[in-house]
């Protein structure tokens, strides 16, 4: 263990338990790696929901609606770049995915009817 750090002397920080405890006084490299272990685990998670594998999900067309799904989650849920989701999901440049985002994010917002429209409000 490092004195200074408090990780290890390869300064790499295991990323299991720290999930959610993060703190002001942990360095931004240990929020990088939790948070990239997070998102491995959501990916694991939606590609076992998917019943495929990485390579396959990452083969599909950019604006696949699945790849697009799992994008939106790990944008809501991790503090990942739209550049590190793009590259780990294979959908091309980081504007791309930025604008495909946008407008599946956009059809998906405004299908689901409104609350108060059931009412009559």
């Amino acid at each position: 263990m490092s004195r200074l750090t408090g990780g290890t002397a390869t300064g790499r920080y295991p990323a299991l338990g720290l999930e959610g405890k993060l703190g002001e006084n942990h360095s931004g490299e240990q929020r990088r790696e939790t948070a990239q272990a997070k998102a491995e685990r959501i990916i694991g998670e939606e590609l076992k929901q998917l019943g495929c594998s990485d390579s396959v999900l990452r083969a599909r067309p950019k604006c696949d609606p699945q790849k697009l799904a799992l994008a939106a989650r790990l944008r809501k849920e991790t503090t990942l770049t739209i550049k590190s989701i793009a590259a780990r999901l294979n959908m091309g440049t980081p504007r791309n995915a930025t604008v495909r985002l946008q407008e599946w994010k956009h059809r998906h917002s405004t299908s689901a009817p409104e609350a108060g429209a059931e009412v009559g409000m």
